[in-house]
């Protein structure tokens, strides 16, 4: 079981809003996980990966795979409050899933 956050590599973010906006994403999947899937990561030490990818368009793509393939998926939309501007697409939070399914769709990806 792991758990997979990837972040859009065209936005310039601080170190904070970074950390910031992984914490989102992982919360917010995590919370939309099956309730047996979640327990079964948090036993094992909930495993995460912070990837990159290039755009909002990838990262919008990204989502629409997980979501066709039944993973538990949340996109991050900041609030614009700090750094970005309200509205701005910022991570993706998929799983927690069996590490097969989450690799079968974001395992091309570089790490963050």
């Amino acid at each position: 079981m792991k758990q997979v956050i990837v972040v859009r590599g065209d936005l310039d973010l601080g170190v904070g809003k970074l950390a910031a906006q992984v914490a989102h994403a992982a919360v917010s999947a995590a919370d939309v996980t099956d309730n047996a899937d979640r327990d079964a990561w948090l036993a094992r030490g909930q495993r995460k990966v912070v990837l990159r990818v290039p755009t909002k368009a990838a990262l919008e793509e990204l989502e629409r795979e997980a979501v066709r393939r039944n993973l538990p998926a949340a996109l991050i939309t900041d609030a614009g409050r700090t750094e970005l501007e309200p509205g701005t697409v910022t991570t993706l939070g998929i799983g927690p899933a069996s590490e097969a399914d989450i690799d079968s769709v974001t395992g091309h990806l570089p790490l963050y």
